[in-house]
Order: C-alpha cells, then sequence, then structure tokens
C-alpha cells in the first residue's frame, strides 16, 4: 500500500486557502517552543490560530512549567498575535493510560496511547471553542511517527466532528528551521520527550 505524502496534503491545502483569501480558525496543539517555532511561522498567515498546551505526559512538574513558559516566550518574541490556552499540571491521564506499559521503547504504544490523548483533547476542545480546523505540532519531529500521528488525527476527526489538518512538518527543511529558530531565540531544547520514561532511557544512552 502507497503512503500518504501528507506534507504534499498540508501544501495543496495551503495553496487553497491562499486562493480563496479564507483565513479558517486553527486549534494547534504545541507541545514546545521548538517544535512550535517553525510549524507557527508556517501556518500563521493562513490561519487564526490558537495554541492549546496539553502535554500530561511531561513530569516533573518544573519541567511542565518552563516548557510552557518558553512557549509562551516564543510567541510574545516572535510578535504574533496568536491566543494561547494551557492546562494547569496534572499527570495523572498520563500514568493511567501508561500503566503495563512503562518499559516499551518510544513510538511504542505507550506513545500511540499519549499522543491520541492529546490529539482528542484537542479535537473535543477545537469542537468547544467552533473552531475549523485542529492539528499538533508533533509530525515536526523526526523521532514521531507521523503516519500514525496523522492517521490518529484523521480517525478522531470523525468522532469530534472537526476536520483535522493533515501534517509533515518536516517537509521544506522545517526541522532544520526549527533548530535555526532555536538559536535565534535562545530556546530550551530539551533532550527527551517529556514523560519520566523517555527521560530514564535518555539518561541510559
Amino acid at each position: 500500500m502507497q503512503k500518504i505524502n501528507y506534507g504534499r496534503l498540508l501544501d495543496e491545502k495551503l495553496a487553497e486557502l491562499k486562493k480563496s483569501g479564507e483565513k479558517p480558525k486553527l486549534l494547534l496543539h504545541a507541545c514546545c517552543a521548538p517544535c512550535s517555532s517553525h510549524t507557527l511561522l508556517y501556518l500563521y498567515e493562513y490561519f487564526e490560530i490558537t495554541v492549546y498546551f496539553c502535554n500530561p505526559n511531561i513530569a516533573p512538574e518544573e519541567e511542565y512549567e518552563f516548557r510552557k513558559s518558553e512557549l509562551k516566550r516564543l510567541i510574545s518574541e516572535l510578535g504574533l498575535s496568536v491566543r494561547v490556552i494551557d492546562e494547569d499540571y496534572d499527570p495523572q491521564p498520563f500514568y493511567d493510560l501508561a500503566r503495563g506499559l512503562e518499559e516499551l521503547p518510544e513510538r511504542g504504544e505507550r506513545c500511540r496511547r499519549c499522543i491520541e490523548y492529546r490529539l482528542r483533547r484537542s479535537g473535543e476542545l477545537a469542537k468547544k471553542l467552533d473552531m475549523d480546523l485542529f492539528t499538533t505540532t508533533l509530525t515536526i519531529s523526526p523521532h514521531k511517527d507521523c503516519e500514525y500521528i496523522n492517521e490518529c488525527g484523521g480517525r478522531l476527526s470523525e468522532e469530534v466532528g472537526v476536520p483535522y489538518l493533515f501534517s509533515d512538518f518536516k517537509k521544506h527543511d522545517g526541522y532544520k528551521h526549527s533548530i535555526e529558530l532555536s538559536r535565534k531565540y535562545n530556546l530550551y531544547r530539551q533532550n527527551y520527550c517529556g514523560c519520566i520514561f523517555s527521560r530514564r532511557a535518555s539518561e541510559n544512552g
């Protein structure tokens, strides 16, 4: 079966919006400032963006709060007119979904459940706020399963009743650009995804 080119799907959607002059309301789930940097700049001219920081996987609490503050600092320094909605620190939902999967490697079932949880929350909020679409910055990471993220987003889109914006933000040197922006704005680039299990794996090499 031929893989779907999600980067091309995004390019086609943006070209369509540019031609129409429409500027839909987009709920953008953000995992951190570095991943959001290129993504925000890439999407900003096409959408009215609301950023949603919902990442109960991140631990400890100090890490969570720092990543959140870095995201807000980046948006401020970029000078973007973007609404930010963030959640208070509550890791319990992540520990509930990760129970029994603690020893699995990155990109395994624990990660898939974590991604699905965050996308579901994003889709539900998009519905509540009457947004036109929702998506996530997660596809910019070369460490994440882009195909699964998009498949999950498309499936949840049907459940919540809000279209999902398919993407592969790594395309057009997106990941490289995010690194350059991280240097320019002196962003904190974490060395683990967020949860204590990924941190443990990082520390153990």
